[in-house]
């Protein structure tokens, strides 16, 4: 059958190694590729190929980059006295569509998993320290996600910045807009109370 011919099941799995890309969507995608003319799938390849040739991560706030240090480093409206932390560069993008922000970024790649093998040497906490230790730092906003491993990295975070006398905040978690509480999690609906603000 076709899909047991080796290149074929090697591209499947490429495509099984994105995140959420499950057994059936990664055979379509390969199914597409190799039924679309030749040179959409060059196209691909080649896009592909050029950005992991010209995208590094920023020599200051390990964000994801084709030009180091990153625009936002280098943006002379940021608030560089404020640094929100994250786990991974899709939550750069994702505070950065909300429009609010305008201080800087530092990006882990991570989150602390002792399971895993994952310690802060593992991350780029270090830099971070080196960032915070250069002075001219006020707050840390610690932004990684609501899970057992973001939770544990936020808590490791605290404590070794609040010892540099910074301040350390924790993003709110809680219900989205326009979400019912009858379908929140009794956890969302836990750090949603804790984190609740005077109307």
């Amino acid at each position: 059958m076709f899909l047991d011919a080796p290149s074929v099941e090697r591209l499947i799995e490429a495509f099984r190694k994105l995140p959420g890309v499950g057994k059936r969507s990664a055979e379509r995608y390969a199914l597409h590729l190799l039924s679309a003319p030749e040179e959409d799938a060059l196209f691909l390849s080649e896009a592909v190929r050029t950005a992991r040739e010209r995208v590094t991560t920023c020599s200051i706030c390990c964000d994801l980059t084709e030009t180091d240090p990153c625009a936002l480093c280098t943006a002379s409206d940021r608030d560089r006295s404020t640094i929100c932390v994250v786990e991974r560069p899709a939550a750069v993008m994702a505070i950065e569509k909300g429009g609010t922000y305008r201080g800087v970024y530092h990006v882990l790649h991570g989150a602390l998993s002792p399971l895993d093998g994952i310690g802060p040497d593992e991350l780029t906490v270090g830099r971070l320290m080196k960032r915070i230790e250069a002075g001219g730092v006020s707050e840390v906003i610690v932004a990684t996600n609501a899970t057992a491993e973001g939770e544990a990295t936020a808590l490791y975070l605290s404590r070794q910045i609040g010892e540099r006398g910074i301040a350390v905040s924790r993003i709110a978690h809680g219900v989205p807009m326009g979400g019912g509480l009858e379908y929140a999690d009794d956890v969302t609906l836990s750090h949603a109370l804790q984190g609740r603000t005077r109307l």
